[in-house]
């Protein structure tokens, strides 16, 4: 059976590249959209706006509107409205949710734990497989390398229009080599360097961040000893990578118990 998928934000960049791929993939339809009260979409077509070609799915404001009969709301909005939404479906009924919104914030991560008691829940700060799977190498390398010899140097590159940084990517790979490393993260990160830093404390987790041109996303994982570097990447080479993992994550999470789910399940089956 087909996937019904509906996407909040679906105005935005990552809102129309998931309507493309969407379009390509007969396993899942455009089942609705949702924008912004003061959106300049709001009741047009949606396949028109996004460059796909007719739809017969308009945009609309209203959350429960646009979701109702979704199996899988994919949500590529805000904060604020990524919680609010979270929350909202679950009192519709457990409507499954995939998100990839970075910069939640205790709060707002405590609040989206809670209604992933009601449904099912997928939360990525990167839809990409590829990035799955270079966060379960990381981990295997900071499990494996003692963290006395081996310093951890994270480096992440994005297009001069990201707002937030370090990326959500870079901080999931911090996380991973942390508890990898029995280490709580925001304990040993040293997020840039400026100044009179000193000599480097063993044990601490480096990151930087670095903006320009229109680059999609790189990261970076250095193990550096004495003696040798170990580098594991990631490189986007295309935007679509993020769409098409959104709907790979849809497709996976319609049907499941709820839950608060991650890429790393669906890689790990």
């Amino acid at each position: 059976m087909a996937v019904n998928i509906a996407i909040l934000g679906v105005s935005g960049r990552m809102g129309h590249a998931i309507v493309g791929e969407i379009a390509l993939d007969r396993r899942c339809n455009l089942h609705g959209g949702i924008v912004r009260s003061d959106s300049e979409f709001a009741g047009t077509d949606i396949g028109v706006f996004a460059g796909t070609g007719f739809s017969g799915v308009s945009a609309v404001v209203r959350l429960e509107e646009g979701a109702k009969g979704a199996h899988v709301v994919i949500d590529v909005s805000v904060p604020d409205a990524t919680v609010a939404a979270a929350e909202r479906l679950a009192a519709m009924g457990g409507i499954a949710m995939v998100t990839g919104v970075t910069g939640l914030d205790a709060e707002q991560l405590e609040r989206l734990k809670a209604a992933s008691e009601r449904m099912p829940i997928l939360a990525a700060r990167n839809f990409s497989l590829g990035v799955a799977i270079l966060e379960d190498l990381v981990r295997q390398a900071a499990a494996a390398l003692p963290l006395h010899r081996w310093d951890a140097e994270i480096v992440e590159t994005h297009h001069r229009a990201k707002t937030d940084a370090p990326s959500g990517t870079a901080l999931m790979m911090g996380e991973a080599i942390a508890e990898a490393r029995s280490q709580a993260f925001d304990q040993v990160a040293m997020m840039g360097r400026s100044g009179q830093t000193g000599y480097r404390p063993p044990g601490t987790i480096g990151v930087a961040s670095v903006r320009g041109g229109a680059v999609i996303g790189e990261h970076d994982v250095k193990f550096l000893s004495d003696y040798e570097t170990i580098t594991l990447s990631h490189v986007a080479h295309d935007r679509r990578v993020f769409a098409r993992g959104a709907i790979d994550a849809a497709r996976w999470l319609a049907g499941k118990p709820p839950g608060l789910y991650s890429m790393r399940d669906i890689v790990s089956g």
